[in-house]
């Protein structure tokens, strides 16, 4: 028991090293102060649709936290993109999660970024992509390419640490729904989600 929660303080650790490493490279392309709760980074991943055949959309991966949270719904690792802004992030998530598709770009220019997969199709997105630390014609446009990239109803997920949705209302385009407040993340976490149709 005790070696048991030795190990895993050890694994917390390294992930809270790892993280501090990202952010000094970047502070500005990092979300939060700590990496994203293991409670928050599961109902993240809970709208995931096991039997659609399609990859999932995995945006801002950051230390893996929501990474594991994905394969562990079940997902394979074969059917995940995750873009990674950070090298330092992103050198580290392909050794943690072999078999992942990781790419090390810009999720806000999609098309260069996903290069061979810009027509793919998603059957979902789950971001953790510092949203406001971008100007808000930057995060609309995101939304809106994410958006094409999936079937009608399904959703982009997003987690934001202020009170309100990070991208505004444009009711033509998308619908926005608040689906959680995560206490028990640090800093507590507010969850949206974004669909068309």
């Amino acid at each position: 028991m005790a070696m048991r929660l030795k190990e895993r303080l050890g694994k917390k650790f390294d992930e809270e090293i790892r993280f501090f490493k990202g952010m000094m490279q970047g502070p500005k392309t990092v979300a939060s102060i700590v990496p994203t709760s293991s409670v928050t980074a599961r109902r993240m991943a809970s709208v995931i649709d096991l039997h659609s055949d399609l990859p999932v959309l995995e945006l801002g991966p950051g230390t893996g936290a929501i990474t594991k949270a994905i394969l562990a719904r079940g997902v394979k690792p074969e059917d995940l993109v995750a873009i990674e802004y950070s090298s330092v992030f992103y050198n580290d998530l392909v050794k943690l999660y072999p078999g992942v598709n990781f790419i090390n770009g810009d999720a806000f220019d999609l098309d260069k970024t996903l290069g061979v997969l810009r027509g793919q199709k998603f059957d979902s997105v789950i971001s953790a992509l510092p949203l406001l630390n971008f100007p808000m014609q930057a995060r609309v446009s995101l939304l809106e390419s994410l958006l094409e990239r999936l079937p009608p109803g399904r959703p982009v997920m997003q987690i934001t640490y202020g009170p309100i949705s990070p991208i505004i209302a444009k009711p033509d385009s998308y619908h926005i729904q608040h689906y959680d407040f995560v206490v028990r993340n640090i800093p507590p976490a507010q969850l949206w989600i974004y669909r068309r149709g």
